[in-house]
């Protein structure tokens, strides 16, 4: 009795400070909703309320109506986003599944290379990609925004684990049904690979679309901004338009949280299934 008693006291406890950490966590958000909806004097009074006291619509309009590139940034951001994660869920995947079936002459180097680009930050590699991109001709491009981001060590080694752990006994049926490599990966395990399919798309679209550092170096045309670059120019010499920033910021969460809502039952899933044996 003393157990149970003492286990469900951990357990009311664990949901306490994971009730108290999600709330810290909204916090920030329900405070960047409600800026929204309030003018730019109300912002900077300092005055901490949640619940506009003059709720407008203004800054909305003024974002879609007033400012003649915001659906420009838009289509930017989703077209890069989309075809990173495409390029992604299609190149990480034959990766990782060529790591952990085929054999191959240097199968063992490119595994030890891939891990070893693991523990390269990304803002190392950041000069070179600008001058490679510069000699290519590719700055303030779509292709310059997309290339250097169409493959991730980090999703190839996850599917290559997924791989792994895949039952094998499902290939070898394939194939004494006539099924070739291409076929086998295609028809039969793709499309039972859609859990960590799902987790990479996450990822990896979430990964593009909150990314600022690389349209900051090799962006310059305002015609060519993503999202994130184009809320920096709501920045002005002396004052910074909250009311607009916040408006535009919760524009953006949108796609972001609906990629999620769409992949969501399969998230968990996926996430968990990528450890496993090496």
């Amino acid at each position: 009795m003393t157990r149970i008693s003492g286990s469900l006291c951990l357990k009311l406890l664990l949901y306490v400070f994971l009730t108290i950490y999600a709330l810290i966590t909204l916090i920030p958000f329900l405070w960047a909703l409600s800026a929204s909806f309030k003018p730019l004097s109300e912002i900077i009074s300092g005055e901490p309320n949640f619940i506009p006291k003059n709720f407008t619509l203004d800054n909305y309009k003024q974002i879609f109506f007033q400012e003649p590139l915001f659906f420009r940034w838009l289509f930017n951001s989703i077209a890069i986003a989309l075809s990173v994660t495409l390029l992604n869920l299609i190149l990480n995947s034959m990766a990782g599944y060529a790591l952990a079936r085929l054999r191959f002459v240097g199968k063992r180097f490119w595994f030890f290379l891939i891990l070893a680009v693991l523990a390269v930050p990304a803002q190392i590699t950041l000069i070179p990609t600008f001058l490679i991109l510069k000699a290519l001709g590719w700055l303030n491009s779509y292709q310059g925004m997309i290339v250097p981001s169409m493959v991730n060590a980090t999703f190839i080694f996850m599917m290559r684990q997924f791989f792994v752990n895949f039952p094998q006994e499902l290939e070898e049926a394939a194939q004494l049904d006539g099924f070739n490599t291409w076929e086998i990966f295609r028809d039969i395990v793709l499309p039972l690979a859609k859990p960590a399919l799902a987790a990479q798309a996450v990822f990896v679209f979430m990964g593009s679309w909150n990314n600022f550092i690389l349209p900051l170096v090799i962006l310059f045309d305002p015609e060519m901004f993503t999202l994130p670059l184009g809320l920096n120019s709501f920045k002005g010499q002396y004052i910074s338009y909250w009311n607009y920033i916040m408006a535009a910021s919760i524009i953006f969460t949108l796609p972001a949280l609906g990629i999620y809502a769409f992949f969501n039952r399969y998230f968990i899933q996926g996430v968990t299934f990528t450890g496993g044996k090496g």
